[in-house]
């Protein structure tokens, strides 16, 4: 298990496919719309292509751990000649980080070459590995992505279509998942029942792209066109796009997350605007916890959008008391607390004439552990604020998340054997806020989204004990 400094919670991943129909390379627009989804995956990234007017279509791919700009150079895209591609970041939240896990997953089999990306956590995993390795299958990793993968290729083979495979499987699917899956001549979308994981349909010109999220889109000069509903397979082929609902979704279940942290500030999921939610969240934190202030501020990158809301609605001014260095990439593993305790100032640094003599309204996602945002009180404190007082734009983790988001064990949650006061003052806040549960409804009107982690209602059900202990869940402080 490994340690990391972080301001926030850890992403999941992020998934981009992209289909010419004039038969141009598209790694390009790969790269770029996974440079756009960085923030979901910073552990390792992949492109794979192939090109469809080959009688014979063979797959050519590239991935490897680092960021999106590290694992690719100017050669290696100019070597990833295709017209049809599946692109992926990753961040571990289950099977281990090594090369191995990298994806998208290229399968050869007897009915010829898929690629497959995968966001999400299956629930099953566990139970549907052993079924396919009962049947003869090698798993070269510990993922449930490649579980999907494989399924999806052992479906082929009784379907007429890869279409119906990957229907087919994902009806054995429990969990949270969309999926980008690409074969000799189709690319394929597919979002699980309950919506937990965004994905979205684009178009620029005569090329079709699906991606985690619409800002991707934006960054390649993409024509958002639909999101892909809960329950739905979308079929991109000869230039239209062809919908199956693999389950009818009498509830939807969008991770509320994605709303107040995962998601880039540009986007949009279902109709919904990240950035309003998160001014939603920050004006409602106003309304419930009033304070005598100076200043609001907010906490790179989540955490800022929110406290615009605040300050609206308490009419306390705006300010920037951060410095984030945007180049630290990966955040710090190190061996001890007080090395990691130092890694958070690396990342972000107190502007001081900004904060000194101040009463200050700080504005963060949430409250894990505990120990960041005590840290950054303490940053704020040292460089001369009179108050802080912490207004939290989520309400209090209670629970682990089943569904693709790294939060801990309820052993390590602060706020299962904490009140608010003993947090407050294990932070040295001078007060401490969070946003009520009865109000998440605000953030996406109209909206049913999944609060599981403060709640325990886990819609999608829960994953076995043995996948739970074999997660790969990087701790959170």
């Amino acid at each position: 298990m490994r340690e990391e400094i972080m301001t926030g919670l850890g992403e999941e991943c992020g998934v981009f496919g992209a289909y010419d129909f004039d038969g141009e390379d598209v790694a390009s627009y790969i790269y770029y719309g996974l440079f756009a989804l960085q923030h979901r995956g910073q552990e390792s990234a992949g492109i794979s292509v192939t090109n469809t007017s080959e009688n014979c279509k063979n797959v050519m791919f590239h991935k490897d751990q680092g960021l999106v700009d590290e694992v690719f150079t100017k050669k290696t895209l100019r070597s990833l000649k295709g017209n049809l591609g599946v692109g992926h970041v990753r961040y571990s939240t289950a099977g281990g980080g090594g090369i191995e896990c990298a994806q998208p997953f290229v399968i050869h089999y007897i009915k010829g070459i898929l690629s497959m990306a995968h966001n999400g956590n299956l629930t099953n995993g566990v139970e549907l590995k052993q079924e396919l390795a009962t049947t003869g299958a090698i798993f070269q990793t510990t993922t449930d992505s490649e579980v999907i993968a494989y399924l999806i290729a052992r479906e082929r083979l009784h379907t007429l279509c890869i279409e119906d495979a990957v229907k087919s499987a994902t009806q054995k699917l429990q969990g949270a998942f969309s999926l980008v899956v690409s074969s000799p001549a189709k690319l394929i979308g597919a979002r699980d029942r309950f919506g937990f994981r965004p994905l979205c349909i684009g178009k620029k010109d005569n090329t079709y792209f699906l991606s985690s999220e619409t800002a991707a889109l934006d960054t390649i000069g993409a024509e958002f066109v639909r999101d892909v509903e809960p329950g739905e397979i979308v079929t991109i082929t000869e230039g239209v796009i062809k919908s199956e609902k693999f389950a009818e979704s009498t509830k939807t279940a969008r991770c509320i997350f994605e709303y107040i942290y995962f998601a880039r500030t540009d986007s949009y999921i279902d109709g919904q605007s990240v950035y309003s939610s998160r001014v939603t969240a920050g004006k409602l934190l106003a309304d419930k916890f009033p304070v005598e202030a100076d200043l609001v501020v907010g906490v790179p990158e989540s955490g800022l959008a929110a406290a615009v809301g605040y300050s609206q609605a308490s009419k306390i001014p705006y300010g920037m008391a951060f410095y984030k260095n945007s180049y630290v990439g990966r955040t710090f593993i190190k061996p001890s607390q007080n090395e990691r305790t130092s890694g958070v100032q690396v990342k972000l640094n107190v502007i001081r004439e900004v904060v000194k003599g101040k009463r200050i309204v700080m504005v963060d996602d949430s409250v894990v552990r505990g120990t960041t945002i005590r840290n950054i009180v303490k940053m704020l404190k040292d460089a001369g604020a009179l108050e802080v007082h912490v207004r939290v734009s989520s309400p209090p983790f209670r629970h682990p998340c089943y569904y693709g988001t790294d939060v801990p064990s309820r052993d390590n949650l602060v706020a299962v054997n904490h009140t608010v006061e003993e947090i407050r003052d294990s932070i040295n806040a001078d007060s401490l806020g969070y946003l009520p549960i009865e109000d998440l409804d605000q953030l996406c009107p109209g909206l049913e989204f999944c609060d599981a982690c403060f709640t325990g209602n886990f819609v999608g059900g829960v994953a076995s004990e043995e996948e739970e202990n074999g997660c790969c869940l990087t701790k959170l402080v």
